[in-house]
């Protein structure tokens, strides 16, 4: 009787193993989904120049080709409430050209070994950016200091010249934290 209930015991769990390890083509994987929440690739720009609540989460989701043709002439307006002035900057751009460079939200590299990365060094424009740039100052020039970048003084530097602590000489080049 012992042996016929261990067979059984074992028969069972056989048989459940089995089932349970059946492969079955028929269920879908998961699907998952990635949601972009966020873009700062030019620090700064969505806070200064999209103005309406609703504009701001539509800004860091709208995807980079289709970003200037949504946001250029807001921008272009509130470029021009910031600096009524304004008629091109340091890089030779009018207020169109500008604000069509800043709507679209995106970090341009340089794959060049002779062109150094960086956000804008009076040389070489939006080639990269190193973390020591001065990103805020490069983008209060462009947007104040006019076609020579020396209207507006007070506008133009934020006046943080410096990271508060020295960078790593080694990867991944962050300074370490407080």
């Amino acid at each position: 009787m012992q042996s016929i209930i261990k067979i059984t015991a074992l028969c069972f769990t056989f048989s459940t193993v089995v089932l349970s390890c059946k492969k079955n083509d028929s269920t879908p994987a998961p699907t998952v989904y990635y949601d972009q929440q966020d873009q700062m690739a030019r620090p700064a720009i969505n806070t200064v120049f999209v103005t309406a609540s609703a504009d701001k989460d539509a800004f860091n989701t709208t995807p980079p080709s289709a970003m200037s043709a949504a946001f250029q002439a807001k921008f272009q307006t509130r470029l021009l409430a910031l600096n009524p002035g304004y008629t091109t900057n340091a890089l030779g751009q009018s207020a169109a050209a500008f604000t069509g460079l800043l709507a679209t939200d995106v970090l341009n590299v340089s794959t060049s070994n002779t062109t150094p990365t960086t956000f804008f060094d009076g040389t070489n424009v939006l080639t990269g950016r190193a973390l020591s740039d001065d990103v805020i100052n490069t983008e209060l020039l462009l947007i104040f200091g006019g076609s020579t970048g020396t209207s507006n003084p007070g506008l133009t530097n934020d006046h943080v010249d410096a990271n508060d602590k020295a960078f790593s000489t080694t990867f991944p080049y962050l300074a370490t934290p407080w």
